[in-house]
């Protein structure tokens, strides 16, 4: 996000074009959320709130910068919402549902209109996460539709980060929006009974954007750090809402606590730096420290949940000042118990990582042979490469040689595929 246009004196100055996308990108979430509850319908939400948008685009080059931007944009869409409602044929109807007495004046409506906007984040902002996490929509759908509306990112932002064709993201958009008016999906938060489902949902899409950024599936880049940024963001405003949800707080711990290597992960030429060989004293101290915090808001909150101890896991890095001084046995206890409560090739392989390291790569390699057969696992390139690297440990160079080298076959991040190739030609020496 471009927050280098905001100044300690406001925004006043600044190229107001550059203005507008930092505080769109800071501020549409709040605007369509508060919209959403007023009208009853994200793609109309997002189409008022975009409306705002391109006046401000228009005057602010001529006008200068408001004091408050994004006070004058949440304004601008309010009234154009209200603009709406007094066009629309179904009007008397919405008074009803809003509770209002049909007999007041317009004047005292428009008032009410206004104040039902004013709630900063609060409700609303779960309202629209949920709804754009809605089940009934398809992941890549959730995906892209939580990044437009909470994120702010444009469409063609969206498929630069994830390198698809803009058409296709647009695309999902489109279905997503079409999927939630066809099917009726209100703009509310789940019942009790149906919100620890639905909290997994939006949970589970917060940290696959996180993911894709940090460990890129494809591309010329190992990551993409805006889109971590971008889940970051999403993890600690949804934080900020439910501040008694255990898992919660687990999921932004893990995002901190990761996110404190981004620098270190890559060397000078943005070739990737495995964990083991990375400069710990390039890790951001401050996101450490504030995941950590989190860590403990979780525990003190109850049981961890999969979100909870993978963060548990990646503190046993983050307190250590090398890799030598990481507690593996802990971490592989850890990884014990979250195959336990979200079981997962993936856990196991990951498991196998700190068997090795705490008590040798042969017992490492035993967890890995028994992945063989997983059909997750087939087309994961992680597998052969561990695989590889227990091998070399191992002194069977040949053997991990072509592990390596089937691991460079299999993935589609070219950074990977060069890392996988290096290693495997250190191999031949």
């Amino acid at each position: 996000m471009r927050f280098d246009v905001l100044g300690s004196t406001g925004m006043t100055g600044s190229d107001p074009h550059r203005v507008v996308e930092a505080v769109w990108r800071m501020e549409a979430g709040r605007v369509i959320a508060g919209l959403a509850r007023i009208v009853g319908d994200v793609g109309l939400a997002e189409e008022l709130a975009q409306d705002a948008l391109v006046i401000a685009l228009e005057q602010w080059p001529q006008s200068g910068v408001p004091d408050n931007p994004g006070a004058w944009l949440t304004l601008t869409a309010k009234h154009r919402a209200i603009d709406l409602l007094r066009r629309r044929s179904r009007y008397e109807q919405k008074l009803e549902e809003f509770g209002r007495d049909q007999e007041r004046q317009q004047a005292d409506v428009e008032t009410e209109t206004v104040d039902a906007l004013d709630d900063p984040f609060g409700d609303d902002m779960l309202r629209l996460l949920f709804t754009a996490c809605h089940p009934v929509l398809s992941t890549e759908g959730r995906l892209a539709l939580t990044l437009r509306l909470l994120g702010g990112l444009s469409t063609e932002e969206i498929a630069r980060a994830f390198l698809v064709p803009e058409p296709t993201v647009g695309q999902r958009i489109f279905r997503a929006k079409r999927t939630l008016s066809d099917k009726h999906i209100k703009i509310e938060l789940p019942p009790p009974g149906e919100l620890p489902a639905r909290l997994a949902s939006v949970l589970e899409v917060i940290y696959l954007i996180f993911n894709e950024g940090y460990a890129a599936t494809s591309g010329d880049d190992w990551m993409r750090p805006s889109l971590c940024e971008e889940a970051l963001r999403l993890g600690r405003i949804l934080a900020g809402l439910m501040p008694s949800e255990t898992e919660v707080h687990g999921l932004v711990a893990l995002m901190e606590l990761q996110m404190s290597r981004i620098v270190a992960r890559t060397g000078p030429a943005g070739e990737p730096v495995l964990l083991l060989d990375q400069d710990r004293g390039r890790w951001d101290r401050l996101l450490i420290r504030r995941g950590l915090a989190a860590l403990q808001r979780a525990e003190s909150l109850g049981t961890l949940g999969p979100f909870g101890l993978q963060a548990a896991i990646a503190a046993c890095h983050a307190r250590a000042m090398s890799a030598e001084d990481t507690d593996w046995e802990r971490m592989a206890a850890l990884y014990l118990v979250l195959g336990h409560v979200a079981p997962s090739p993936v856990v196991e392989l990951n498991r196998a990582v700190a068997v090795s390291m705490a008590y040798g790569p042969g017992r490492g390699l035993e967890i890995v042979e028994g992945l063989g057969a997983e059909k997750a696992l087939r087309e994961y390139p992680q597998l052969p490469a561990v695989r590889g690297d227990l091998l070399a440990r191992l002194g069977r160079t040949a053997e991990a040689r072509e592990e390596f080298e089937r691991a460079a076959g299999l993935t589609r991040n070219e950074r990977e595929r060069s890392l996988f190739l290096r290693r495997a030609e250190t191999l031949r020496e």
